[in-house]
């Protein structure tokens, strides 16, 4: 897979980086990752992605701007109010690198259709608030075998998981937490979506191009008040309906 002029004074810094160099990149530019959710965390992971040049870019999401959106969804801008989220992201990815392919996705993700979503990705980041969003694309990446990236946030505070297989997503959160809270209702600040978004990009990244050590069966838990991360290792669910 040969790359234009363009893409190589593009990627340069890419191309010099030891853990990516031209086969890293081949495999970036030959890859299909999936985005479920253009909010917070799909936003920002989705904009790197795009920057880092990978090929394909699918999203997901049934959803419209609102301006609530603007104070942490970075891929949209005061005109996209009322557009729906994948039309105005694949807009703001294709302007900033147009070598990408932008596959819009407008629909809610369910049990119904997520193995259809997700076909033919090699990596799917997953920046839901719903958590019956999250088991079904956690079962659908189990049953495909395809890498699982999971972004959460709320408050101050963020969380980055991946999930190979076992233990799987399901392992970390069993059933819906009755008190599950939503940024809607306990807020978030906007820089933080920022942050736990480009580090779901970080680590789908690692995994298409097979550098360092990627957070499969670990939890990076981020704390922006106290300025703070911490890694905690997630433990696979003898009982658990999806990969046990």
């Amino acid at each position: 897979m040969s790359f234009s002029d363009d893409e190589i004074e593009r990627y340069a810094r890419h191309l010099v980086l030891s853990e990516v160099g031209g086969p890293g990149q081949q495999r970036l530019k030959a890859a299909r990752i999936a985005i479920v959710g253009m909010g917070g965390v799909g936003g920002p992971a989705a904009l790197y992605l795009a920057a880092a040049g990978v090929g394909s870019l699918r999203l997901i999401d049934d959803d419209a701007v609102g301006l609530s959106n603007l104070q942490r969804q970075i891929a949209f801008a005061t005109p996209d109010l009322g557009r729906a989220k994948v039309e105005a992201g694949a807009e703001a990815l294709t302007a900033l690198n147009p070598h990408v392919h932008v596959e819009p996705a407008a629909e809610r993700l369910t049990g119904d259709n997520a193995a259809r979503l997700i076909e033919g990705c090699d990596a799917v980041v997953d920046g839901t608030d719903d958590f019956t969003a999250r088991f079904a694309v956690n079962a659908a990446c189990v049953a495909a075998g395809v890498p699982l990236v999971s972004g959460a946030l709320g408050r101050w505070n963020g969380q980055v998981g991946v999930f190979t297989g076992r233990p799987c997503y399901r392992c970390l959160i069993a059933e819906t937490p009755p008190d599950a809270e939503t940024c809607a209702r306990v807020g978030v600040i906007g820089a933080l979506a920022g942050v736990i978004g480009s580090m779901a990009a970080v680590e789908a990244i690692k995994l298409v191009v097979g550098a360092g050590a990627p957070l499969a069966g670990r939890l990076l838990i981020y704390d922006g008040l106290a300025g703070t991360a911490r890694t905690v290792a997630v433990t696979a669910d003898p009982g658990c309906p999806v990969c046990g």
